[in-house]
């Protein structure tokens, strides 16, 4: 698959069909000056694309559910009191976050690596749209979706005298590129670390997601839940003796309580849910996805603006050029290729988690008249029972750029037709097919007049 954000433009070159035709007769000057007005120059003295324009993560001012919370510190409406545990809980109450959803990692690979470790493992919890990471005694870390930037990474001191919320961007370190390509991004990894945590990274590290095989997740993690025979990587330490990993996987198979791993008492709940894992990866691999969907097209209609206006061109919202359309349609097959689980890894016979998180996890998504949703569970081979992202609802995917929203849309009518379906999605059967299709006509306003519009975009 093209990688979409990796596109560079130098002085006009390297531009296809329609915009070859234009730029060809120009003279040198005008070459130099579509450099100038070029939106993604190459090596752009290290500065990532995002921070460029006309996206500017890091100085546009975010609009999420944190910024929302300072807004009514500000006027007094909301105040903390309390230790650590108590404002966490609060914080949680106040976006929406169900405390089923904590996760328990021990890998040292937070910027609080020194207060993690297998005896203190650091707690996450999750919604749609935001994310929040604890470590007893620590700082609170939350990731906030924005609409147009995606995730915004704040942290919060508990113990100061007057807590508040920092942008923060220290953590753009890891979820600013090194490890989510060229966008800012959420991501899991799983890595062998020895007793104290520390990741033994020469036996390898893999960022996880829905694709990522059963067997290759979890490592560095605390797992609760039942999952047959087959063994992940989670609840066990390892050790290098000799240039070779000593792990016994079995001793962390199956595991229903933590007790005998560490106390649990100074978290909000007991476990790390298989279910709230698998579905917490899900997720992570579906926003970025819409994040570099939106951020790779508006750069493109930035681009085109830019041209049309030194060709004296009428500016047009919508793709004009074949290289704008290209990068649309690569965004629009990536974005629901990534909405329709394809090439998801299959799941064990067996699985079972925590009731208690599927129950607050299923609540928190609309419903069609028969009862039918995206955040219905199957957990037999597959995780989703209707495999269409819940994250179609987020507003991440409501202010995508209207015409690649159309696309995607076009895209999804193709995947999801009685008909003749496209093959690339073929592993949804029929029945599957019909039920997405009914659930998105009756709860999703993008799809109410009718899952199967025009579009006079060629794809």
């Amino acid at each position: 698959m093209q990688q979409l954000s990796g596109f560079r433009w130098q002085a006009g070159l390297g531009v296809a069909g329609k915009d070859r035709a234009l730029v060809r007769p120009l003279s040198m000057f005008a070459l130099l000056a579509f450099a100038l007005l070029n939106p993604f120059p190459s090596g752009a003295q290290g500065v990532e694309e995002y921070d460029q324009a006309p996206v500017s993560y890091s100085t546009t001012h975010a609009k999420d559910a944190v910024t929302r919370l300072q807004a009514r510190m500000a006027s007094g409406e909301l105040k903390w009191t309390g230790g650590g545990k108590e404002i966490v809980r609060r914080l949680l109450l106040e976006l929406g976050i169900p405390v089923e959803s904590q996760l328990l990692v021990f890998s040292k690979t937070s910027f609080q690596r020194e207060a993690i470790g297998p005896h203190r493992p650091r707690a996450l919890y999750f919604s749609d749209s935001c994310y929040v990471g604890w470590v007893p005694g620590g700082l609170i870390e939350i990731c906030a979706i924005d609409p147009q930037l995606g995730p915004v990474f704040y942290s919060f001191d508990p113990n100061a005298a007057r807590p508040d919320f920092v942008r923060d961007g220290n953590c753009m370190t890891c979820h600013g590129g090194m490890f989510v390509r060229g966008i800012p991004g959420v991501f899991t990894r799983s890595v062998y670390t020895d007793t104290t945590g520390e990741p033994l990274f020469r036996f390898g590290s893999e960022v996880v997601d829905f694709r990522t095989p059963f067997t290759n997740r979890w490592a560095g993690w605390y797992v609760t839940g039942r999952h047959g025979k087959s063994l992940h990587r989670g609840n066990v330490t390892a050790q290098d003796k000799d240039d070779r990993l000593v792990v016994d996987l079995k001793r962390g198979a199956n595991t229903l309580h933590l007790s005998k791993f560490f106390s649990t008492e100074s978290y909000l709940a007991e476990g790390s849910d298989i279910v709230a894992l698998l579905v917490f990866e899900h997720q992570t691999a579906v926003q970025n996805s819409l994040t570099r969907a939106g951020m790779d097209c508006r750069r493109m209609l930035a681009y085109q603006k830019n041209l049309q206006l030194e060709l004296k061109e009428p500016v047009t919202g919508e793709p004009a050029y074949e290289s704008v359309r290209h990068v649309f349609d690569g965004a629009a097959q990536d974005v629901v290729d990534n909405l329709l689980s394809r090439n998801e890894a299959p799941l064990p016979a067996g699985l079972a988690g925590d009731k208690s998180f599927q129950k607050a996890f299923c609540e928190r998504g609309p419903r069609s008249e028969d009862g039918g949703s995206l955040k219905d569970f199957q957990l037999a081979g597959r995780l989703f029972k209707n495999r269409c992202s819940h994250l179609i609802y987020s507003d991440c995917f409501r202010t995508l750029p209207p015409e690649l929203k159309q696309l995607i849309v076009v895209r999804l009518s193709r995947a999801l037709s009685p008909t003749a379906p496209d093959p690339r999605y073929a592993y949804l059967p029929p029945e599957e097919r019909s039920r997405i299709a009914k659930i998105l006509r009756q709860t999703h306003p993008e799809f109410r007049q009718g899952l199967w519009p025009t579009t006079k975009s060629a794809l």
